[in-house]
């Protein structure tokens, strides 16, 4: 069992003495900077009952933030430097809503200038903490060890004799499943009693990459991918909730988008379309129509028609802004509220294609086990899919999801969907 996340540590590698002082120094730089920027933007406000508020919202913002960054930091592709902004822009956005809910006097200014005071602070930590001290793993060769080479993020070692290990190396990793020479399954018992992290190669690739490849049932069982039904239930209820508020507050964008997909072309505003879906169920999923409508396809033709290709023809105008901030998803409220969709989850496929994946992939049917989402992990990380090797791709960062599915995981999609949102990434 893997005992710690190289990502994890590449991430955060600066000495144990200087982890522990990360938060109060945080705290100490957060109070210095925002108390010298607003004493000197408004130095009358300063000691009164608006300015401690704000110190004390400032304060549990920021050290919530910490311990989401410190969390997030575990998960393949959220390295500390991208996970900075979104935490904290979540922290102090719920610090913002728990003032106004208790109606407290506040200060925007001073809010603000705390965060971006936060936010430099563990830039610059990770920025320091990568090139001062990068993370070193030693590879024993043999089995699948040789696929760690081209992965970022950590300097790679190749151990050239089980003799001794080399001091600059901070843990070793080895294919624990493969016929290793006594000498060498020797030299890794010994790493283990002194101390020196072992990691195994594909828990270290699944760490790494954020997939999880099962191709053979002896590789696996299937039940250490079982979701944690807790949290299934707890997840469908904030799914319904939040799905029934945000259907409140976006009516008005729905009706201008549905009015503007009218105006530019024939045909409905809303796209119908089956799905597989939650263990293996079938349902109408519903989008903003982005194509012009055109013959429906049965047959070998269909599946390929159900794949959105690149600078697809079939897309208006209308259509193509709506892919780029992910507008044309929203319809899929309604999927949420019928139980049959989550906000995140593995995306739920077109039937042809599915029943395709099905035929050719293995285990495809697995990632039913979770209810489908608008975003997922395999969204965040890869786009849109149009060939069989992508898809089998997909499915393994599918698998890593249902594998570490939780609260944490489903923040980091969260925050990389807003990048995503922002930069267009996938979207076609």
């Amino acid at each position: 069992m893997l005992t710690a996340s190289p990502d994890r540590t590449a991430a955060t590698s600066v000495t144990p003495v200087w982890a522990r002082l990360q938060l109060p120094c945080g705290l100490l730089l957060m109070f210095g900077l925002s108390f010298l920027l607003y004493k000197t933007l408004n130095p009358d406000a300063f000691g009164t009952t608006n300015f401690r508020v704000t110190l004390v919202a400032a304060s549990a913002a920021h050290v919530f933030g910490y311990f989401i960054y410190r969390r997030f930091d575990i998960f393949p592709g959220m390295a500390a430097t991208g996970s900075v902004l979104p935490t904290f822009l979540l922290s102090y956005g719920g610090a913002l809503v728990a003032v106004l809910l208790l109606r407290l006097d506040y200060s925007r200014l001073q809010l603000a200038l705390s965060l971006m005071a936060s936010v430099s602070w563990y830039l610059t930590l990770d920025l320091l903490g990568r090139r001062l001290s990068p993370y070193r793993l030693g590879i024993v060769p043999g089995g699948e060890t040789s696929r760690l080479k081209g992965l970022p993020g950590v300097s790679w070692y190749l151990l050239d004799t089980p003799e001794r290990i080399q001091p600059h190396v901070q843990g070793v990793v080895a294919d624990l499943r493969a016929e290793l020479p006594d000498t060498w399954e020797r030299f890794i018992a010994n790493c283990a009693l002194n101390g020196t992290p072992v990691y195994h190669v594909k828990q270290v690739l699944e760490s790494m990459t954020g997939r999880v490849e099962i191709e053979h049932l002896s590789e696996n069982t299937l039940g250490s991918l079982n979701p944690n039904q807790v949290y299934v239930g707890v997840k469908q209820a904030i799914d319904w909730s939040t799905a029934l508020l945000l259907l409140i507050i976006l009516m008005p964008l729905l009706l201008l988008t549905a009015l503007a997909i009218r105006l530019e072309s024939p045909g409905p505003a809303l796209f119908r379309q089956e799905r597989m879906g939650y263990r293996g169920r079938i349902f109408i999923v519903y989008k903003f129509r982005s194509m012009r409508v055109g013959t429906a396809n049965d047959g070998e033709d269909a599946k390929y028609r159900a794949m959105t290709q690149d600078a697809d023809v079939r897309i208006t105008r209308v259509g193509a802004f709506l892919r780029r901030t992910r507008i044309d998803e929203l319809p899929q409220i309604l999927n949420i509220l019928r139980g049959q969709m989550s906000w995140i989850g593995p995306r739920p496929e077109a039937l042809p294609l599915s029943r395709w994946y099905e035929a050719e992939l293995p285990f495809y049917h697995y990632r039913h086990i979770v209810r489908p989402g608008i975003t997922g992990w395999a969204q965040v990380n890869q786009g849109h899919v149009t060939a069989l090797d992508d898809a089998l791709e997909k499915l393994h960062y599918d698998f890593y999801y249902i594998k570490n599915f939780s609260p944490w995981l489903d923040f980091v999609i969260v925050a990389k969907t807003f990048a995503i949102v922002v930069t267009g990434f996938g979207a076609r």
